[in-house]
């Protein structure tokens, strides 16, 4: 079964920005000038215990086509440096099942989100539409979770909570969001390279960002086996607070998705849905 990593190529599952890969293929970075992340940062993000290989400043890029500075974390995560220096203390680890940051969206908070429709090469397929009112009816099913989902399409993003849209400069395939800050959800979620797959896994690869968006670390963060890796991420001031579970490898928050996913909630994903709302 081919696996396909989260792979962020040119711009941190509890408050910050993410991504899926392929077992069988190496990350891809965003072609982007680099600039040096300060040593503060760094030794924020070290104190945090938040893996600082490959940190780098990059150009993210938004809907309208305009660029903002982030920073790059786990490949799939991105934050600024002020998101990053207000993270919130460490509060728990774990080390296996699903995993969660410490910053939550608001209980009871209906998120306003929009399939961006626009020009430009980042409006969203026909097929990554559908994918995306799969993903959110999935979430709206849950009716024992106190957060919920207002899907609309359209271009008008800024009054929204979050924005689903694609990046047409990025290579490979995959997604990328952030953590949820000041009770509200992470705003930007991007998708690419996804149109070669069936709807079920780009509705997958949606679900996943989105879960990124409202608190959901990668329930293999301490070692991304479901990438062939073995790579700590870091349980840092983000958090990684054990949710419980006994069956990770039907998760969505796996830092890697294989080509035959069907896009629905694994019974660990629900469970810890209901947990954290």
């Amino acid at each position: 079964m081919k696996k396909i990593k989260f792979v962020a190529l040119a711009c941190l599952c509890l408050m910050f920005s993410i991504q899926s890969c392929q077992k069988d293929d190496s990350p891809i970075e965003e072609v982007s000038v680099e600039r040096a992340v300060s040593t503060e940062i760094l030794a924020k993000l070290a104190d945090l215990q938040i893996n600082t290989n490959d940190v780098k400043i990059v150009d993210f890029y938004l809907p309208d086509g305009t660029t903002k500075e982030m920073i790059e974390l786990e490949g799939d995560i991105y934050m600024s440096e002020k998101e990053i220096i207000a993270l919130s203390p460490l509060v728990e680890d774990g080390l296996s099942r699903n995993y969660r940051t410490n910053n939550l969206v608001s209980q009871g908070k209906t998120i306003t989100i929009i399939g961006y429709t626009g020009g430009g090469g980042s409006g969203l397929s026909t097929k990554e539409r559908t994918a995306l009112q799969w993903a959110v009816n999935n979430y709206n099913a849950l009716s024992s979770v106190s957060i919920s989902f207002q899907l609309t399409f359209g271009t008008d993003y800024q009054s929204k909570d979050m924005v689903v849209y694609h990046n047409p400069n990025q290579s490979g395939s995959g997604g990328s969001a952030g953590f949820p800050s000041n009770g509200n959800p992470n705003k930007f979620v991007q998708i690419y390279g996804l149109d070669i797959y069936d709807t079920n896994v780009v509705e997958h690869v949606i679900t996943h960002e989105i879960g990124h968006s409202v608190g959901f670390r990668h329930t293999d963060w301490f070692n991304r086996a479901s990438c062939g890796q073995n790579v700590n991420e870091g349980a840092g001031q983000a958090g990684a607070i054990d949710l419980g579970g006994n069956n990770p490898e039907t998760s969505v928050m796996l830092a890697c998705f294989s080509t035959s996913e069907d896009g629905e909630f694994g019974t660990d994903d629900v469970n810890a849905l209901n947990i954290m709302y």
